[in-house]
């Protein structure tokens, strides 16, 4: 697949074909990419000043709105308004005359008996308890009419706009009223047995709770605190509920430091923060520097996260703290680099803040080397490089022996328990551990790391049934999951306080371990493993694996505990598996994973000397090379390594390039609404747009509803971006080649053909692969597949398969697949029948 055979391919197809013209066909692709690259940025230009233009005019005209609206509102509440105080008028009004009425009739039968009354009073006293017996049964009749029972819809008001009351909350959920008059039925049926008061006059016997298995820990060691600075700054929850956000933020650790941590952002371009999770730094100090005028003249701060779940959290508690409105106040790394496509030297910030930088991600590493850069020769660009652990020293180094700013923690000591023996289940080990401390322990939250969704929905799942088992003789145990995948409303329930005398479980990756921080976590829970993305350079196939953590997570893990009170961590391996088994700290993201969208990335940015560029830790030879390779075969590049324009609308995609040659492709094959849904979602997204978006669909075909509103999400996204780089969303259905073709334009690296022994080898490294068993294609054995990703379980499978001809591969690549290998004496499928027993009825 060498760029000179390559040549030689073409020089030969062509014979008129000379040195000259290939090097004014690359002149004229790099007029056309800058070009392309100028339209871009005079759009974000021009979008910018209309922004700005019209930003003073649209705060008039929506005030003016609003004082319009204000007065509307009022005129038509006026008229609800004095019906309701009429409503309650009378509703008092009646109250009093009952309580008149029970009192006169109560007067009279003290003062006069009946043997002193005329036939008339006898008539006019019997009427009168008749009224109010009438106005006693009324409000019974009211109070039984309040329980919630099944009640069927009503009209808000007859003539009105019909809009459907729900009784409850439960009655926006789908099936509601099937469900609730089941709930109806079957509370009646409930037999109850016992004697009433059976809590109150006979004392029940005490029994101990036995659980069936226990796991024995060993301490080991205690974790210290932060000596004499617990008392002055920790609260209880229950203290923390009560105070208001100013005085939260002036109990935060980095609040005494506010003026110290300004004077020396001013003194230095570059400053290393370094502090404690939980210490306030990353809600905290892009507002100190807000207070200090860093946002004067339209310049921003940025502060970037890791992670998509911390980015939205923090930005959430910075909006509330700010009293603004939530938008855009936080990024990710991974957008940041999108900015510096259009922004080359991030012009329109005046401070840039790269927070958790010790995890190290891909994105962070890369930008480390980009704002040194910029950091250079724009002096007035304030840097800072914020981490929660002991890496401090080495980001020092790395930016010229930039000082380092520590923020002191307010950690409490943990105890660390490991335990006798290894456990051959974890999850299992996970559950029990979280029963044992639940019955046995002082109440404190419990905090499980665990290493992604499907496991957390396991442990959740066995948890729920175990407690269920044990009764009432527990305390309440809220379990509490999250992971990225999650609804934000249902992530957001882990920062809720905990009800009284009970105790919550979070089952939570190690996305926990740094990036967030949640209070009245006293106890932690951890297996000692992770999932972890490795890629292998020989044979370019990237595979997401679970591995013992590094010895510094395990140390970060236990912080955890300890940041409202002494807490305890249990960690389900032995204190000599620590000590022997495990790493001192995480390999860097960067010398592990697949480099394609980032040396894409770097090369629209300019930076062509990859292989010098300034990386903290440098990633492997061989990876990098093997990069620059796929980009080339891509066509993201030309034989002197230079971004095509192709390539520049390549990088405009937040995806791998891959995937954005398939997008783009599309354009060819003239099927970008299809190929975009696709890329968004390789499954059924058409049949739920023509449900209009349905979630009783989704119910109906097993499918989960926030997948596919996420899905929706993406596809949004990237039908803007396919709009951005003027690509035109047209369909190409009924016909499915040529969305098959474009497919294959972009990942003609995934492909494998069925050998003769009845397995598939994958063309380059002649891997041998299987379909996986959840794929349609399964048992259709087609004779040349592609394929989306590998997934090592116990064996490799290819998920996400399609069947195409081998003639495409020439077609879309003739650059990269010889004719020889593509060889074969058909292209039609196996018949089904193989390898099985035929049946004649």
């Amino acid at each position: 697949m060498s760029g000179s055979s390559s040549r030689r391919r073409r020089h030969e197809s062509s014979s008129s074909e000379s040195p000259d013209s290939a090097e004014e066909e690359r002149r004229k692709d790099i007029r056309e990419r800058d070009e392309f690259a100028d339209r871009l940025k005079k759009r974000d230009e021009d979008k910018t000043r209309r922004v700005l233009e019209t930003s003073s005019k649209k705060a008039y005209e929506e005030a003016a709105k609003r004082l319009k609206l204000e007065v509307e509102d009022r005129e038509k509440m006026l008229p609800q308004l004095r019906i309701a105080s009429r409503r309650k008028y009378l509703e008092k009004r009646k109250e009093d005359k009952v309580a008149e009425l029970e009192a006169d009739i109560i007067d009279d039968e003290y003062l006069f008996e009946d043997t002193v009354l005329t036939e008339r009073e006898k008539e006019d006293r019997a009427y009168k308890k008749q009224i109010l017996q009438i106005a006693k049964e009324h409000e019974k009749a009211r109070e039984l009419e309040r329980i919630q029972r099944y009640h069927m819809p009503q009209d808000i008001k007859k003539g009105d706009k019909s809009e459907y009351v729900e009784v409850d909350e439960r009655e926006k959920m789908p099936n509601s009223e099937q469900k609730k008059w089941e709930a109806e039925q079957l509370a009646s049926a409930v037999f109850k047995f016992g004697s009433k008061d059976a809590g109150s006059s006979r004392q029940q016997e005490e029994y101990d709770l036995l659980l069936d298995d226990q796991i024995e820990f060993i301490q080991a060691l205690t974790l210290e605190g932060s000596k004499g600075k617990e008392k002055k700054v920790e609260l209880t929850e229950a203290e923390r509920r009560k105070m208001d956000i100013e005085e939260t933020k002036k109990s935060l650790p980095v609040y005494p430091f506010r003026d110290d941590l300004i004077a020396a952002i001013k003194q230095h371009q570059v400053l290393i923060i370094e502090g404690e999770t939980g210490s306030g730094k990353t809600t905290q100090i892009p507002q100190y520097l807000h207070e200090a005028g860093y946002t004067r003249d339209s310049r921003k701060i940025g502060c970037t996260q890791p992670r998509r779940v911390a980015a939205m959290s923090v930005a959430a508690r910075v909006a509330q703290e700010m009293s603004v409105k939530l938008g855009n106040e936080y990024m990710t790394d991974g957008t940041l680099h999108r900015e510096f496509l259009s922004e080359p030297d991030l012009a329109s910030y005046s401070v840039m803040i790269i927070d958790e930088a010790h995890e190290r991600t891909l994105h962070t590493d890369i930008l480390f080397g980009l704002v040194k850069d910029i950091a250079r020769f724009r002096p007035e660009l304030k840097l800072l490089i914020s981490s929660a652990t002991l890496d401090a020293e080495k980001f020092s180094a790395f930016f010229d022996d930039a000082p380092i700013f520590r923020i002191p923690g307010r950690r409490f000591p943990v105890d660390i328990y490991y335990t006798k023996a290894p456990e051959a289940d974890y999850i299992d080990a996970c559950v029990v551990s979280v029963l044992q401390i639940h019955a046995t322990q002082p109440l404190g939250d419990i905090l499980v790391f665990l290493t992604g969704q499907e496991e957390i929905e396991t442990c959740n799942e066995m948890l729920t049934d175990r407690v269920k088992r044990l009764g009432s003789k527990l305390k309440e145990l809220l379990i509490l999951p999250v992971y990225a995948n999650l609804p934000s409303d249902m992530q957001a329930k882990i920062f809720e306080p905990t009800p009284p005398n009970a105790r919550k479980v979070v089952l939570a990756t190690n996305i926990a371990e740094t990036s967030l921080t949640i209070d009245n976590i006293i106890y932690v829970i951890d297996p000692g493993f992770a999932k972890q993305n490795n890629f292998n350079s020989r044979t370019g196939m990237e595979t997401l694996m679970v591995v013992p953590i590094s010895k510094a997570s395990a140390n970060q893990r236990a912080g955890r505990a300890g940041r409202t009170a002494p807490g305890k961590c249990f960690r389900l391996y032995t204190a000599w598996a620590y000590k022997h088994e495990l790493e001192d700290n995480t390999v860097p993201e960067i010398q592990r994973i697949n480099l394609g969208n980032a040396v894409l990335t770097l090369k629209a940015l300019g930076i062509n000397d990859l292989l010098h560029f300034d990386f903290l830790d440098p990633p492997p030879h061989e990876t990098l090379v093997l990069a620059l390779e796929q980009l080339y075969a891509l066509g993201a590049l030309n034989h002197h390594g230079e971004l095509t324009k192709l390539g520049r609308r390549m990088a405009e995609f937040p995806v791998d390039p891959m995937m954005a040659k398939m997008l783009l492709a599309s354009e060819k094959y003239k099927c970008a609404e299809e190929v975009v849904t696709v890329a968004a979602m390789l499954s059924v997204y058409n049949q739920w747009a023509d449900t209009d978006f349905s979630t009783q669909w989704c119910y109906e075909n097993f499918i989960q509803y926030r997948s596919m509103k996420r899905a929706r999400d993406v596809r949004e996204q990237l039908v803007g971006l396919m709009q951005r780089v003027e690509i035109d969303m047209v369909s190409g259905l009924p016909e499915t080649m040529n969305i098959r073709k474009a497919i294959t334009a972009g990942y003609f690296y995934h492909i494998a053909r069925l050998s003769k022994g009845g397995n598939y080898k994958t063309i380059k490294h002649n891997q041998t692969v299987m379909i996986h068993p959840n794929s349609a294609l399964f048992e259709d054995l087609p004779r040349w597949v592609l394929y989306h990703e590998l997934v090592f379980t116990t064996k490799e499978y290819m998920r996400q398969v399609t069947e195409i001809e081998s003639k495409w591969l020439l077609e879309v690549a003739p650059h990269y697949y010889k004719p020889k290998e593509l060889e074969d004496s058909t292209n039609k499928k196996m018949p089904k029948t193989v390898g099985r027993a035929t049946i004649t009825v």
